[in-house]
């Protein structure tokens, strides 16, 4: 779809904010799940799954379009504030 102008540019770049808020809502609940799941702290850091995640996203950036060192900046920076959630979570889960 071509846009007509920059209203119409801005109008669906602020539908395409709208899903991915959404997107990163879901994940996050998704994240306090995990949480669930982790006894430890080392559990909820998880480098090696970072690596994996990086890798996952990095590829599929290359197969989309997108700017793989924006995708990975990006999703460095989620992944670390998750983790903040993730840490959050489980201190919660240990006191009950």
């Amino acid at each position: 779809m071509m846009a007509e102008s920059l209203t119409q540019v801005r109008a669906e770049i602020d539908k395409i904010d709208d899903a991915l808020i959404g997107l990163i809502a879901k994940r996050g609940e998704f994240v306090k799940q995990a949480a669930t799941f982790k006894k430890t702290a080392a559990q909820v850091a998880a480098p090696e799954r970072v690596q994996q995640v990086i890798g996952k996203v990095t590829k599929l950036a290359t197969e989309k379009g997108a700017d793989t060192q924006l995708v990975e900046n990006l999703y460095r920076q989620m992944i670390e504030d998750f983790i903040r959630i993730e840490h959050q979570a489980l201190k919660a889960n240990l006191k009950d």
